[in-house]
Order: structure tokens, then C-alpha cells, then sequence
């Protein structure tokens, strides 16, 4: 009788988690949220349910581990985001194609610079995600990085291929360099509003986003194309 009663309320339970269509949300901004602020690692399971409200057995419905929660935060906004990206890409490696040109740096560039940096926007629902990513680029050896990379590879591999074309007079090694570069302010600008610290009083680090857009573009088209 007490196991025909647990076994009911356990599947009750589960249907009520089921019948709560925020409830996997939830758990995606808690994770988000945390993960972004503390770290992959610091992080618990119990802090997560903390945030979003809800059991232990949610996450465990939802997700089953913390690592598979972590690739679905990673995942629910990173995969949009790398359609967008490499839409743009494909679409200036056609026109360029046709026209029997080669792109130039600072287009091949804008296609991901450009939507990544929209995403960043002070107060934005994805200002956690846009932390969480210049966190896991700061940390090469992480779980979240290699989650990160397993995502991303297929977009890097066609963005390094267009960004040869346009740069055909650089050697591979070179070409991977700058880009090492280049990303890797990208993911200073993606976390420079926790160090505020750092700035001068006279500086605004709220400027408009199509400004930083271009403002970046100088920077990193330069140093791709420096002789």
C-alpha cells in the first residue's frame, strides 16, 4: 500500500511538473543567470532551484544532470544566434560568388560581429547569455567551453574559410592568430559592464550599439589586414 502510494504520488508529481509550461523556462533563466555570475562549477543544483522556484525534481525531469542543463542554456539562445550569423555569411559568400569577387574582411567580420553585439544591449533579456559566453571565452579549459565549441565549430570552420578568402595573401597560421585575436577582445566587450571599475569617468560604456558595432569593426578589420 505505502509503495502504491509513493509510486502515485511520484507520477502525480511528475504530471503536475509536465502541466507547468513555465516551469522548464524557469529553470533555463535561473541556470542562465547563475551560471553567467558564478561560474559553471560554484554553481549548484540547489542554487538553481533556489533562483527558479522550483524541486529538485524539475531540473532532474527537465534536464537530468547540471551539464545537460548547461547545454540547453547554451543552446536555446547560441543556436538562433548562429543561424542569424551564418544566414549573413552565406548570403555575402553568394552575392560576392556571383559577382566574382572575394569578400572583403570587414563584411566577412560584420556578419557575426554584428548580431553578436546587437545581443549585448545594456537591460536586454540576453544580457545573462551575453555574460555567460564572455565567461566560458575566458575559461578555454571548461566544461562550458568545450559545450561552447561543439556548438560553434561548424560556424567557425565557414567563417575561417571566408575570412582566407578575403585575406588570401596571410598563411593559415597568421590567419588563425589575428582571428584568436580579435575574438578574444569580442569577449572583453561582451563582459565589460562587471568591470566598471576599470573606466574612466568621462567615458560612456553605453554608447549605441550600431556605433560599437562599427567602432569594433575598426579595430579588428585593422588588425586582420595589418601588413
Amino acid at each position: 500500500m505505502y509503495d502504491f502510494v509513493r509510486s502515485f504520488f511520484f507520477y502525480g508529481s511528475r504530471n503536475h511538473l509536465m502541466s507547468q509550461p513555465d516551469t522548464k523556462q524557469r529553470i533555463l533563466n535561473a541556470g542562465e543567470h547563475l551560471f553567467a555570475r558564478d561560474g559553471y562549477h560554484p554553481t549548484s543544483l540547489r542554487s538553481i532551484t533556489t533562483e527558479a522556484k522550483v524541486n529538485l525534481a524539475a531540473v532532474n525531469y527537465h534536464f537530468g544532470s547540471k551539464e545537460s542543463l548547461l547545454e540547453a542554456v547554451i543552446e536555446r539562445r547560441l543556436e538562433p544566434l548562429n543561424k542569424i550569423r551564418l544566414g549573413q555569411l552565406e548570403a555575402l559568400l553568394e552575392k560576392t560568388g556571383q559577382a566574382g569577387e572575394s569578400p572583403t574582411c570587414r563584411d566577412v567580420l560584420r556578419t557575426f560581429i554584428e548580431p553578436t553585439l546587437r545581443m549585448r544591449i545594456h537591460g536586454s533579456d540576453s544580457e545573462d547569455f551575453v555574460a555567460l559566453i564572455g565567461r566560458i571565452l575566458a575559461e578555454p579549459r571548461s566544461v562550458a567551453m568545450k559545450i561552447f565549441m561543439h556548438h560553434m565549430e561548424p560556424l567557425m570552420n565557414r567563417l575561417f574559410y571566408a575570412l582566407a578568402l578575403s585575406l588570401p595573401e596571410l598563411s593559415r597560421q597568421t590567419l588563425f592568430w589575428r582571428v584568436h585575436f580579435a575574438f578574444g577582445s569580442l569577449s572583453h566587450i561582451m563582459r565589460y559592464h562587471e568591470r566598471q571599475a576599470m573606466i574612466p569617468e568621462d567615458v560612456n560604456i553605453d554608447m549605441p550599439v550600431d556605433d560599437l558595432i562599427e567602432l569594433f569593426l575598426d579595430f579588428a578589420t585593422a588588425g586582420m589586414e595589418a601588413s
